[in-house]
């Protein structure tokens, strides 16, 4: 499920969740909710997720549009089966919109 969720600044972020409810990713921060919802049918149509492991070897990815645009950044994961797997719910978030 993604919601577009209103911050406390104002601004608009996308919330990315599991089936369960639980929080896969948040997004950046955007001017207006239609921003927000442009740049999700933009992510729907064809997500790059850039797989990173931090020094500490923990797992994460990041959320980018086709053209590159980094859209947000997962939480971490203590192993790359994890990451994998959070890379699937946030592909089934997509369809639960």
């Amino acid at each position: 499920m993604v919601e577009i969720v209103k911050n406390k600044t104002g601004e608009y972020q996308l919330h990315f969740k599991s089936s369960t409810g639980s929080s896969l990713l948040k997004s950046i921060s955007f001017k207006s909710e239609e921003d927000a919802e442009a740049i999700l049918q933009r992510i729907i149509a064809k997500p790059i997720f850039e797989r990173k492991t931090n020094h500490q070897g923990k797992f994460m990815v990041s959320l980018k549009t086709a053209s590159g645009e980094q859209v947000g950044q997962s939480n971490m994961y203590t192993s790359e089966a994890g990451m994998e797997n959070g890379i699937k719910n946030l592909i089934k978030s997509f369809s639960d919109s």
